[in-house]
């Protein structure tokens, strides 16, 4: 039992459960929009999100009690080593054009964690934080599988975009409730700036407008609709139920899962439904 215990802990602290995250949602956009994903694409992201995160999460950490690492932080440090390598190899495998659009989202992950000319980071500037990862999130699970498929970005692609980055905010807002006893005053997020009760109606309201932009694209699917509506409550009710002292898996794990469920109930609509 604590074997799998600390097996399940690995998987979060790794990031393997973002990175699956991020991967499901790259799914989305190729079920929507019928896109053939090269297999390199998707090992290319699911690397780079766990080796991104775990580098934002963890270089300050390694760097300031690197002789003091307990054993789970210098394996996820392999781990990680690992990760990049892999990222890299399965760079070399993709098309310049997917390869620049990455770095453009790439160089916000980069300037989120490294302080930029003035001393400061992309996550210290105040409210920032949530934008800069739903941006990123955003880009790399909607405008990267579309530019990898060489399709045309027209308003359907926008309207995407945009109903993505509200999601991941939505997404974002249960961790930094969780995080209010913990985030530094000055980093002024959200819950910090409105309150619990105000961040919550606003996080409702971008639910509400993401499912009302769906019915502004020229190619309306109706599955994907009903899962987006399902989907839309699930995360609704996440959100309303969260709290300061809320149980230690309920962001980390099932928060950050509800893009798989997503996957997983428009595969079940789109294959086993008639």
């Amino acid at each position: 039992m604590l074997s799998i215990r600390r097996l399940f802990e690995f998987y979060l602290n790794s990031s393997i459960h973002v990175g699956l995250a991020v991967s499901a949602l790259v799914g989305i956009t190729a079920l929507e929009y019928d896109l053939n994903i090269p297999i390199a694409l998707w090992f290319f992201l699911f690397f780079g999100t766990v080796t991104g995160y775990n580098f934002v999460k963890y270089a300050k950490i390694a760097k300031l009690y690197h002789h003091s690492l307990t054993d789970m932080l210098k394996t996820i440090q392999i781990f990680s080593f690992i990760s990049f390598g892999l990222w890299v190899y399965f760079a070399f495998q993709l098309s310049i054009e997917v390869l620049l659009t990455v770095a453009i989202f790439g160089i916000f992950t980069f300037f989120y964690a490294v302080p930029v000319p003035f001393s400061r980071n992309l996550r210290t500037l105040s409210g920032l934080k949530i934008f800069v990862v739903s941006l990123v999130w955003a880009g790399v699970t909607v405008v990267v599988p579309m530019i990898s498929a060489s399709e045309v970005l027209d308003m359907d692609v926008c309207i995407s975009f945009v109903q993505r980055i509200f999601l991941v905010i939505v997404l974002t807002l249960p961790f930094e409730i969780r995080d209010l006893q913990y985030d530094a005053s000055k980093l002024k997020t959200l819950p910090q700036l409105f309150g619990l009760k105000n961040v919550k109606v606003f996080g409702v309201l971008l639910l509400i407008i993401t499912q009302f932009l769906e019915g502004f694209k020229d190619a309306l699917r109706l599955d994907y609709f009903g899962c987006l509506l399902i989907i839309c409550v699930i995360m609704g009710v996440a959100l309303v139920v969260s709290s300061r002292k809320q149980s230690r898996y309920f962001a980390s794990f099932f928060v950050e899962s509800i893009p798989i469920i997503w996957y997983g109930f428009l595969l079940l609509f789109r294959n086993f439904l008639p």
